[in-house]
């Protein structure tokens, strides 16, 4: 059976195993052999990540192919119009690439979220308000990409889920056992 590892990765840990040793990366946290991520979340970005064993599963996760959902909830500056909001749902020219359509929506600020370390820079004359978006692709960047182009960058990102695994429960830094089952995959 294999081995899947749901992981809380907090702001500025690296998503591999080496690293300078200034640096914090996964075996700060993780001291299990053997399983590596099924995708990667930026320096900069916090949540979920999923760790495994096996290499096929690990493909059939992180391959957009396979159109397994990842939830991100994006804290941006300003208040987009729905407008905006339409233009993330339809896809988005980036320059390299187009975007798929996605599932985007405003939504309350998370229950329950934790402090991020460092805190994000507040400007107080520029609100900021919780968007939340489901994506079946993950190119590097591409939330914050897609914020910035219509007008609203984005100051914290949150995985919170990768098909239905979610955070709960996970409080950042830690992790736990999951079943492949789990994912529907």
């Amino acid at each position: 059976m294999a081995k899947v590892i749901l992981f809380n990765k907090p702001f500025g840990v690296l998503c591999q195993f080496t690293a300078p040793a200034e640096r914090a990366c996964l075996k700060d946290y993780i001291a299990i052999p053997g399983v590596y991520p099924a995708g990667r979340l930026d320096t900069d970005s916090e949540g979920l990540l999923v760790l495994t064993d096996d290499g096929p599963l690990q493909a059939r996760i992180s391959e957009p192919r396979h159109k397994l959902t990842k939830t991100y909830w994006a804290q941006v500056e300003g208040v987009p119009a729905e407008p905006a909001l339409q233009q993330l749902c339809q896809g988005l020219n980036l320059g390299d690439f187009i975007s798929q359509p996605c599932l985007a929506r405003r939504m309350d600020e998370p229950a329950g979220l934790w402090p991020r370390d460092p805190p994000i820079r507040i400007r107080k004359q520029i609100p900021t308000v919780w968007i939340e978006l489901k994506l079946r692709e993950g190119k590097n960047r591409q939330v914050r990409r897609m914020t910035a182009k219509i007008g609203h960058p984005t100051v914290r990102l949150i995985r919170w889920a990768v098909g239905s695994w979610t955070l709960a429960g996970i409080a950042p830094g830690q992790w736990r056992d999951a079943d492949a089952a789990e994912t529907g995959l």
